[in-house]
């Protein structure tokens, strides 16, 4: 059965091309338990393969058939071939960070086989200190950045004693200990729990019915006045979800197939200082950081535009951020990055005062109106992405994502999760993608970008760095 598939959902698979795989992806090290046997997590992951078991998500295939008009829908397979998914690799001596980037890099730029459900699981060995890395890649279609993390969170525990844990592909064990990080499903639908069936109450759903009827009335009502909204904003340059003030830039080119990653993570305190000294969020305090590193980037390269950069911000739009709910549910905002500007206290003011107002415009729509905003945003940016092609409007020059992550010390089977990094997509138009998540106390940057387009990416989690001192010493810490 062909059950079918959100527009939303099959934009990534009509944008997907070899040289544009349309999946993101995650990074987890793990550090062994004090006394642990080296090869226990290998041993553990052979033996999960072994019994056959994945969740519902991890069984589904994307498919077109006659019946679905030539749409793309989902299709839950009955077998998985986890020999394939799920995979062991290795890094070469000394097995660090840099090694571990150089071979992250590879694997993110494979795409998925479309014929098989639409994720790859990769157990990384070689590092130091007896370390293991997790790479998983899921595609767009499937989950995005946020329901991605949330898979991830509710395989892990925050009991450094607990085993007999299942692998994030499996479905959750039903004697999971209550209130645990890994009570879930394992299938991105919550507890899991079966609800009896009970016939219909036929006035209650006429009732539905006038009330549904009723609020799409008012959806179509309100959107055109939202979207004249939001094209006045862009027109006097006030923050939402449309820009027509984006400067060419070297980011915004045709990318290849070859990928770059680079990493960095700082405490979390840190940021959160910034902001409280700057009157700011965390998120102005990062979006402020990746401004002046690439200031600095595009600086050192001969390349910074001399009007400012703008980033594309994906908001989530989920009622409920720690719910279970998988699938895609994003808006987006523009924001300009300040990158004209040399003081860095200024830059943070100009990024929180625009922050500020795309979220005042998107404050009191509803969901469908918001997504017709960010529709109108991402306009540009999706039409070279499907058709090759840029019009006069220019997309915003960079993606900046915050990903929410667990903040609590998370263990797999006694393996602590040490490190955790997000990666995501660079498209035609926009060549550099920095997404970045929390992590218990810290906060983790993960840059993708197209390796041809944006060399030397590795000087990136440094300029960041560098930016955050910056702003440290700007508010008076």
């Amino acid at each position: 059965m062909l059950l079918p598939m959100s527009p939303r959902d099959s934009m990534f698979l009509l944008a997907e091309s070899a040289n544009r795989p349309m999946h993101v992806g995650g990074l987890a090290v793990f550090d062994p338990p004090d006394g642990g046997d080296p090869d226990e997590l290998p041993r553990l992951f052979a033996a999960a393969v072994e019994r056959g078991a994945a969740a519902p998500l991890f069984r589904k295939r994307a498919r077109r058939s006659l019946t679905s008009l030539g749409q793309w829908g989902w299709e839950q397979a009955t077998e998985v071939d986890l020999d394939y998914h799920v995979r062991r690799t290795a890094v070469p001596a000394p097995g660090g960070m840099d090694e571990l980037m150089v071979q992250v890099s590879w694997l993110h730029a494979t795409p998925l086989d479309r014929s098989r459900p639409l994720w790859e699981l990769h157990l990384i060995e070689g590092l130091a200190d007896g370390r293991h890395a997790v790479y998983v890649k899921m595609h767009h279609a499937l989950a995005d950045g946020v329901s991605a993390m949330r898979l991830l969170h509710r395989a892990l525990t925050t009991d450094p004693s607990r085993r007999d844990m299942p692998t994030p592909w499996e479905p959750a064990q039903a004697h999971a200990p209550a209130g645990d990080a890994g009570t879930g499903s394992g299938d991105g639908t919550g507890s899991g729990d079966a609800t009896p069936w009970q016939a219909p109450d036929l006035l209650a759903l006429s009732g539905a019915a006038v009330r549904m009827a009723r609020d799409v009335a008012g959806e179509v009502a309100g959107l055109v006045p939202a979207l004249a909204e939001t094209v006045d904003r862009a027109v006097n340059h006030r923050g939402g979800a449309l820009t027509l003030a984006a400067p060419e830039s070297v980011f915004n080119v045709p990318v290849g197939s070859a990928r770059r990653f680079a990493a960095g993570s700082w405490p979390l305190e840190r940021l959160r200082l910034v902001a409280k000294h700057a009157d700011a969020t965390i998120n102005d305090v990062v979006m402020a950081m990746c401004a002046g590193a690439l200031r600095r980037y595009l600086d050192e390269h001969d390349a910074l535009p001399e009007q400012s950069l703008v980033a594309m911000v994906p908001v989530s739009m989920r009622a409920d951020p720690v719910g279970g709910d998988t699938g895609n549910k994003i808006g987006s905002l523009s924001c300009d990055l300040a990158t004209d500007l040399a003081d860095p206290a200024e830059r943070l003011a100009g990024v929180r005062d625009q922050m500020r107002e795309g979220k005042a415009a998107m404050a009191g729509r509803s969901g469908v109106q918001v997504l017709a905003m960010s529709a109108l945003g991402a306009a540009p940016l999706a039409l070279g992405m499907l058709v090759g092609t840029r019009g006069p409007v220019r997309a915003p020059n960079v993606m900046i994502s915050n990903v929410p992550g667990p903040r609590d010390e998370l263990y797999w089977n006694g393996h602590r999760l040490d490190a955790l990094y997000p990666l995501s997509i660079p498209v035609d138009g926009q060549a550099l993608n920095i997404t970045c998540t929390s992590n218990g106390d810290q906060i983790s940057f993960g840059l993708t970008a197209c390796r041809d387009a944006v060399p030397h990416i590795h000087t990136l989690p440094a300029h960041l760095g560098d930016e955050l001192g910056d702003l440290e010493r700007a508010v008076g810490l």
